[in-house]
């Protein structure tokens, strides 16, 4: 089978893209490379606020025309990841809850990255500002669940109403105020959501859910990372310690080598994660996770350009004692050592960088 030379079939990795250069941007990476990327980003820009919303109605939405492709272009994609709480699947076009977080994100963070080196970021805030509105007054709903942002918009613009991780990816990306935020964290890490392994990718009481579903019930570690790491980013480190410390004894179930996925059954059906079927293992996602669990272990935030780096480790350590050596960090090195109480009692930094 011969590949299109083109094929659009993810609605999410540009504005991921965006995040992606200023994370790079404020871990360290040179200015002069950021520069070299500014075309890509005005580019990317361009497309997140002139073309992706295909419909006018505010939010960037996907529809398989050609039939030859995927029905759902978010993280979830197989075809059918989109479902209402009664089971029923969305139809096109579907706009995803987290795509809305990360196109928000995205321009606030472009902004700020622009405005750093001088560049002109007009209407971009203000643009950023309309879509929080937006989103706060067309995604929210009530169920028997709680009050939480639907999945998606279908394509008669219906909230589909399950509770899924997918609002895990909200966190930390501004689109959502401080209560929003901990109200999202307590349903996540409720029972019907926390298999105790990590987080399902469906509540246990949607009508489409099962623990052997691909992307509706089982657990994917980098899923549950995302929502660790939104967490860490909304001011809710501590609370990040609980799905992160579960990610940690899931991967004692699969010799430390993260599966893709695995499923949904909870820890107090079953003592060890049971795999799922044709999952791949090792897989690049599931690995990753563990630099995102590091990073909320050592409460850690970095400032290349302005020069700080902060270390606030939940207290007491979900780990215990941590030690860190030779951390890749501005082009030097980080070492640090947190007592299991999460006291950090030992600490070398890279040149030119100070503790915040």
């Amino acid at each position: 089978m011969s590949l299109p030379a083109r094929y659009y079939g993810t609605v999410d990795a540009t504005a991921l893209w965006v995040g992606l250069l200023y994370d790079a941007w404020r871990w360290g990476l040179p200015e002069a490379e950021v520069r070299a990327l500014l075309p890509n980003l005005r580019a990317a820009l361009f497309w997140i606020t002139g073309l992706s919303d295909t419909d006018g109605d505010g939010f960037a939405e996907y529809l398989d025309e050609s039939g030859r492709g995927l029905a759902n272009q978010g993280w979830k994609d197989s075809g059918d990841a989109v479902r209402f709480a009664d089971g029923t699947i969305a139809k096109p076009p579907v706009a995803l809850s987290e795509v809305q977080g990360y196109q928000y994100e995205a321009t606030v963070r472009a902004a700020e990255l622009l405005a750093a080196l001088g560049e002109p970021a007009d209407g971009l805030l203000d643009w950023a500002a309309t879509l929080r509105s937006r989103f706060r007054s067309r995604f929210w709903v009530t169920t028997a669940d709680g009050h939480f942002p639907a999945l998606a918009l279908d394509g008669a613009k219906q909230p589909v109403d399950s509770l899924t991780s997918n609002i895990g990816h909200l966190l930390g990306t501004g689109i959502l105020d401080p209560a929003e935020s901990s109200s999202i964290r307590e349903l996540l890490l409720g029972p019907t959501m926390s298999a105790g392994f990590g987080l399902r990718t469906m509540s246990a009481t949607a009508g489409g859910f099962s623990p052997l579903r691909y992307h509706c019930g089982s657990v994917w570690p980098h899923d549950t990372a995302v929502v660790v790491r939104g967490l860490h980013a909304s001011g809710q480190s501590s609370h990040a310690a609980s799905p992160g410390l579960q990610l940690v004894h899931a991967a004692g179930g699969f010799d430390n080598r993260l599966p893709e996925l695995f499923s949904g059954y909870g820890s107090d059906d079953v003592s060890s994660p049971l795999p799922y079927p044709a999952s791949c293992r090792p897989q690049a996602w599931a690995a990753a996770s563990a630099v995102t669990l590091l990073v909320a272990f050592l409460g850690l935030r970095v400032d290349v350009p302005a020069g700080v780096l902060t270390l606030d480790p939940p207290r007491p350590s979900p780990v215990g004692a941590l030690r860190v050596r030779d951390l890749p960090l501005a082009g030097g090195t980080l070492d640090v050592t947190v007592a299991a109480d999460g006291t950090v009692t030992d600490l070398r930094l890279p040149p030119g960088l100070r503790l915040g």
